[in-house]
């Protein structure tokens, strides 16, 4: 089953409070294995690229965005929406590469 790609809904860029960047997108899981040990490991390998805090939600569930075990236990399969929040000077930078690279099906080909 192939699952549409869907582009992430992107919030705007925000200032908080201590003059940090903070960005959310909400992006769909469109792999067919979904967030497994291999896609994990693509996320955080990309997230360790960028000087951002990354936090990925779904649900009720909140992990941090360089923990393989922490976004394999979110348990997102095909079509689970998940939040990506970037936190840091390059937060808009690392949430553009983080919802393609999801968008992108972690670059899988099966």
């Amino acid at each position: 089953m192939t699952m549409p790609k869907t582009s992430a809904r992107q919030k705007p860029r925000t200032l908080g409070a201590d003059g940090i960047y903070q960005c959310l997108a909400e992006v769909t899981i469109v792999n067919k294995r979904g967030l497994h040990a291999r896609a994990s490991a693509a996320f955080v390998k990309a997230a360790e690229k960028f000087d951002a805090e990354v936090t990925v939600l779904k649900d009720d569930q909140k992990v941090c965005g360089s923990s393989i075990m922490g976004l394999m236990m979110l348990g997102a399969g095909p079509g689970t929406i998940l939040s990506i929040e970037t936190e840091g000077p390059e937060a808009e930078e690392a949430l553009e590469a983080l919802t393609a690279l999801i968008e992108a099906g972690f670059h899988e080909t099966d």
